[in-house]
């Protein structure tokens, strides 16, 4: 199917309200972005001409999403085919085919779509083909009847007979029709039904009537999943999470507790990486090569080069580069900082609006003191500088060259390469006076008690 005949319409009006949340339903995300991102994303590579989506008033958080598709708004919610009614000023004089999909269902396949659109373009070309699938309980979904001609009827569970329920092939709601008969169907739709909407699942009977032939494709039932309340969304994110971690294994990552990592959409992870349990990418996350990221480490907007050790118990922040053979141990958080080759930062530490030079080895318990209310600025540490530990350099400031900070030092000034310095109070010892401070307060605690 070429991007010159296809145009979809993409039904993204609903609320949720068994979602009981103010965020539209299409909005809530899956695997870091929302699912409705998802589903334009894989329709991407069928190159429509045009994509048309339906939303619900005062939705802009939708609107923006979807950009830069165009979108129309149904003012009131009276069913499916009145939604798809709403696109018709988008898609005047289009004859395609036209594609209705629904941004609650957003793990179906491009190929799964794809077939639907081959189905329409062979004899005898029907004016609607239905995507299927057979759920292992049936439930409440639509029936598909078919007969000897293909598809017959649509039937709502709600106005099916017993007979009709037991049928196990059922409506995922996704059609792909003929364009130049769509709107003229949509427009003959009538509301009598139990529900007193307008069912787009009745264009079946408008077509049969003017002897048009329909048909039906099986998707998968994992594919076609509805997410209607924060259960099915639990759901669908498992299955997305299993699908990402068998990419990230496929392309030559070891996740040592596979079910415990759980990747972003766009999560790039290269080859000989080992993934170590209870690891969270939110998104914008690049590992190179052999890297090793040890358990319990979060990572979100970082970049990370070949051969860099990560963790256990570390925080990388969005803004983090970490150049190869890059060390950031336990307790340790990154944030906008740059750390050249071969730099350490292992322990206890906190590094943020920074530049490490490489090779450089940062102490345990220091801190860049970046912000001061107001701004944020930067610490420089050269190549191969050393930071005692427990040290805090107060930004602006840079670390010169192969610098030496001792432990325990507060940091205002420049320090030059080569460099060593101090800056603490001077070490003072009082002797005994431990002995006779425990004395005193022995004599005091007796002199309580005879009160």
């Amino acid at each position: 199917m070429s991007h010159q005949n296809l145009a979809i319409i993409l039904l993204a009006a609903g609320m949720g309200t068994r979602m009981k949340s103010n965020l539209p339903k299409v909005m809530h995300p899956l695997a870091g972005r929302p699912m409705v991102q998802h589903l334009l994303d894989g329709v991407s590579s069928l190159k429509p001409q045009q994509v048309v989506v339906v939303v619900g008033p005062g939705m802009e958080s939708v609107e923006a999403a979807v950009a830069p598709h165009p979108t129309v708004v149904q003012q009131q919610r009276l069913g499916t085919g009145h939604a798809v009614a709403q696109a018709k000023p988008a898609l005047d004089g289009f004859t395609g085919t036209v594609l209705v999909l629904y941004g609650d269902t957003p793990l179906i396949s491009s190929s799964t779509l794809q077939a639907m659109l081959t189905r329409r373009q062979q004899a005898p070309n029907p004016a609607v083909v239905v995507l299927g699938f057979r759920p292992d309980d049936p439930g409440e979904y639509g029936r598909l009847v078919m007969g000897a001609a293909g598809l017959e009827a649509i039937v709502e569970y709600k106005d099916a007979t017993p007979q009709q329920r037991n049928i196990g092939l059922c409506n995922s709601g996704v059609m792909a029709v003929d364009g130049q008969k769509l709107f003229d169907w949509v427009g003959r739709l009538d509301n009598r039904n139990a529900k007193g909407e307008y069912y787009l699942t009745d264009l079946v009977a408008l077509a049969r009537a003017e002897g048009a032939s329909c048909d039906v494709v099986e998707g998968a039932t994992s594919e076609l999943l509805g997410i209607n309340s924060r259960a099915e969304l639990a759901v669908a994110e498992s299955i997305v999470q299993d699908a990402l971690r068998a990419r990230a294994m496929a392309n030559g990552a070891t996740l040592l507790d596979p079910k415990t990592v759980y990747f972003s959409w766009d999560t790039q992870v290269g080859q000989d990486v080992t993934i170590g349990p209870q690891v969270f990418f939110e998104p914008g996350v690049r590992v190179g090569d052999g890297v090793q990221i040890r358990p319990f480490c979060h990572l979100s907007g970082t970049e990370i080069g070949a051969g860099a050790q990560i963790g256990p118990f570390a925080r990388l922040r969005p803004g983090a580069r970490l150049a190869e053979a890059v060390h950031v141990g336990n307790f340790v958080e990154i944030k906008n900082a740059d750390l050249a080759s071969g730099a350490k930062v292992n322990h206890l530490t906190y590094i943020g609006d920074a530049r490490i030079g490489a090779g450089a080895n940062v102490g345990a318990g220091t801190i860049t003191c970046n912000y001061d209310g107001f701004v944020k600025s930067t610490t420089e540490i050269g190549a191969g500088a050393f930071i005692g530990s427990n040290s805090s350099l107060v930004a602006p400031v840079s670390i010169g060259d192969g610098a030496v900070i001792g432990a325990g030092s507060v940091i205002t000034k420049n320090v030059a390469a080569g460099a060593l310095a101090v800056a603490r109070g001077s070490q003072m010892e009082l002797p005994g006076w431990a002995d006779r401070f425990r004395a005193r307060k022995r004599a005091e605690k007796a002199a309580d008690k005879k009160k």
